[in-house]
């Protein structure tokens, strides 16, 4: 299975990126074939939360880093088109947007345009 996690730099919710990434863990036990996380490999948010959680329990993780030093503000939305197009085989997009998540959405349009199935997991109320 192969999950693309894509979420705000300031997502602060670890509980529920881990719980996500468990579940879907879990769910492919007995199946074939590695486990595998990409994302843009931001230091913060929830890049990094599914970073540190796949170094201990995905088979590979595979990081983006967006190149703002060369490509300035359309680092981002490059960075997001070479994580969709370089693994046309992602099973499932894990998103987890804040109400200012220009990047995040950026990441999710593409996805649904390239007929990726995305979850959002983003802000709303909890009971």
């Amino acid at each position: 299975m192969k999950l693309l996690v894509t979420g705000s730099r300031k997502w602060l919710d670890s509980g529920l990126v881990v719980d996500a990434l468990c579940l879907f863990l879990y769910s492919q036990l007995n199946s074939p074939g590695d486990f595998v996380i990409v994302h843009g490999h931001c230091p913060t948010g929830a890049d990094h939360i599914a970073d540190l959680w796949g170094e201990s329990h995905a088979d590979k993780v595979k990081r983006y880093p967006a190149q703002w030093n060369l490509y300035g503000s359309a680092a981002g939305p490059m960075r997001n088109r070479e994580m969709i197009n370089e693994n046309p085989n992602i099973d499932y997009v894990l998103a987890f947007p804040l109400e200012d998540s220009k990047g995040t959405r950026d990441c999710m349009a593409y996805a649904k345009e390239k007929g990726l199935t995305v979850i959002d997991l983003g802000e709303r109320e909890r009971f």
